[in-house]
């Protein structure tokens, strides 16, 4: 085989080992969104009325980067939550549970992940509500849009600390 050949044929084999295993398994999100974070945001109400939110995040990374922890507190003048949740990455789906500790409740989160970006529902006994969080760099967004209560809205902007 000549020398231009064998430089084909490796960068050839190369190029399919790389793509092979980029396709083989999704990189987790979760390592983007590890740390702590802080910031602000808006709460709407069914009554058209809106709060401004101060709230702090907490993102533990587990395993091999495909658990994820989270904790979320958020307060404005009349509303507090206090989220937690865990969550499982695998191949492009997340799964786990959640709670929120001042209003007794918890249930179930799917999804998917993929780069920067997740989408998920919550489920649970009394609510339900769509969850997407965008992570660049040091910057959060987080939307959430709770269905079942009289809050309609909650948008967040965190930055990490």
């Amino acid at each position: 085989m000549s020398g231009y050949n064998f430089a084909r044929t490796a960068l050839v084999a190369a190029s399919l080992c790389l793509t092979g295993s980029a396709l083989a398994a999704p990189a987790s999100p979760f390592a983007a969104m590890a740390g702590t974070w802080s910031g602000g945001g808006v709460l709407s109400t069914s009554d058209g009325q809106s709060e401004q939110l101060r709230c702090r995040a907490s993102y533990d990374v587990l395993g091999s980067g495909d658990q994820l922890q989270l904790n979320l507190r958020c307060a404005s003048q009349s509303y507090n939550f206090d989220l937690a949740s865990e969550v499982e990455y695998r191949g492009g789906a997340i799964s786990g549970s959640w709670s929120e500790a001042s209003r007794n409740a918890s249930g179930t989160l799917t999804g998917r992940a993929a780069g920067d970006r997740v989408e998920a529902a919550a489920r649970g006994d009394n609510f339900s509500a769509h969850l997407s969080l965008t992570t660049r760099g040091g910057k959060q967004t987080v939307s959430i849009q709770p269905q079942g209560t009289n809050v309609t809205a909650v948008s967040l902007a965190l930055n990490r600390r």
